[in-house]
């Protein structure tokens, strides 16, 4: 865990994490939905539907796993903290391409 920095006189917080009820989960797709107050982000898999209506020979079925609300501010941290993530890591192994394709060999 990073240390904070502190200015002279500020007490030092220490996080502390419960993870025992943690859940862990899979996902390659999301949706974003939002209100005035806060920001819905369902997340979970696209799949082809085992089940398609309508006599379609073909569909894809985006089943939510996981909905989390959050604020805001807490969106833009995570924004944030993702796209520092994603400097790093593209600095370290070049460029994540964000349309699914061929793998490089």
């Amino acid at each position: 865990m990073a240390e904070e920095q502190t200015q002279p006189g500020q007490e030092q917080l220490q996080l502390v994490l419960d993870e025992r009820d943690m859940k862990t989960g899979f996902a390659n797709a999301y949706r974003i939905h939002h209100t005035a107050e806060e920001v819905v982000l369902d997340f979970g898999f696209n799949m082809a539907n085992p089940n398609p209506q309508g006599g379609q020979s073909q569909q894809l079925l985006f089943k939510v796993n996981e909905r989390i609300i959050m604020s805001y501010p807490s969106v833009k941290r995570l924004t944030m903290s993702l796209q520092q993530l994603i400097k790093r890591f593209e600095q370290q192994f070049g460029e994540i391409p964000t349309q699914p394709g061929p793998k490089a060999k």
